[in-house]
C-alpha cells in the first residue's frame, strides 16, 4: 500500500457528510486535500480548518465549463493532482409518475454528469504527472432498487458502470473505484432508516469514517486493483 502522504487529493462535496469524514481521514492520512463545496460555504471553511487549513474551492458541478474551471484552479494551487473522490451527490424521493424532466435532471447532471466530466477532466491533470487515484461514491441505491427514488437508483448504477468504463479507458496509469455506501445516517431517524438498519446484517448503521476506509485502500492500492466496487453496507447489499 502506498502512503497518502504529500499526496494532492481532491473531495468533491466535501463540506458536509460523508464527504467530511472522507476530507478529515485523508488529511490524518498526511494528504493535501482540497475542500470543493457548492452552497454550503460556512460547513467548507469549518471542514478546511480541521484539515490543516485546506484550500476550498467552489464550483456548480452541473456546469462543464466551471468544473474545467475547477481543475485549473487545482492545478494553479497545487501543480499537480494525484488523488480525485467524486462524493457529491443529490437526493430526492418522488413517485415514478410524478418525476418531471426538471427532477430527473436535477439528479443527474450532478450525480453522473458531474462525476463523469471531474472524472475526465482530473485524468487529464494526473496524466501530467503520471498518473493517479479516482474514487467515484456510489450508493446502495445503485445495487438495490428503491421504489421512490428511481431517478437515483439510475444514476448511481450509471455511476457503478461509469466506474468500470472508466478503469479500462484510463488503465494503467490510472485506477478507477467504487465505493458503495450503505446506511450512514447523520442525524436522521425514521421508520425508513429504522428498517434499513433492522435489515442490515451488521444490525447498526455506518459512519463516515468506515467508508473513508474503503476510500483510502483504492487511493492507496496498486494499480492491479482496478474496476472495482466495494459495498460498505454491513452487508445489507445481499439480504
Amino acid at each position: 500500500m502506498e502512503s497518502l502522504s504529500g499526496k494532492v487529493i481532491l473531495v468533491t462535496g466535501a463540506a458536509k457528510r460523508i464527504g467530511r469524514g472522507i476530507a478529515l481521514r485523508l488529511a490524518r492520512e498526511g494528504a493535501r486535500v482540497a475542500i470543493h463545496y457548492n452552497g454550503s460555504e460556512t460547513e467548507a471553511r469549518r471542514t478546511a480548518a480541521e484539515c490543516g487549513d485546506a484550500p476550498i474551492f467552489k464550483t456548480n458541478l452541473e456546469d462543464v465549463s466551471e468544473i474545467r474551471r475547477l481543475f485549473v484552479q487545482i492545478r494553479e494551487h497545487f501543480g499537480r493532482l494525484d488523488g480525485l473522490v467524486n462524493n457529491a451527490a443529490r437526493f430526492t424521493a418522488f413517485d415514478p409518475m410524478d418525476i418531471t424532466e426538471a427532477d430527473w435532471d436535477f439528479i443527474h447532471s450532478v450525480n453522473l454528469k458531474g462525476t463523469f466530466f471531474c472524472c475526465q477532466q482530473g485524468a487529464k491533470l494526473m496524466r501530467e504527472s503520471g498518473g493517479g487515484r479516482i474514487v467515484n461514491i456510489s450508493s446502495l441505491g445503485g445495487i438495490r432498487p428503491w421504489a421512490e427514488h428511481v431517478h437515483y437508483c439510475a444514476s448511481k448504477s450509471g455511476v457503478i458502470m461509469l466506474t468500470r468504463a472508466l478503469s479500462k479507458a484510463l488503465a494503467p496509469e490510472i485506477t478507477v473505484n467504487s465505493v458503495a455506501p450503505g446506511v450512514i445516517p447523520f442525524g436522521e431517524g425514521g421508520e425508513r432508516i429504522d428498517a434499513m438498519i433492522g435489515a442490515t446484517p451488521a444490525k447498526r448503521a455506518g459512519t463516515a469514517d468506515e467508508i473513508a476506509d474503503a476510500v483510502v485502500y483504492f487511493l492507496s492500492a496498486t494499480n492491479f486493483v482496478t474496476g472495482q466496487l466495494i459495498a460498505v453496507d454491513g452487508g445489507l447489499s445481499q439480504r
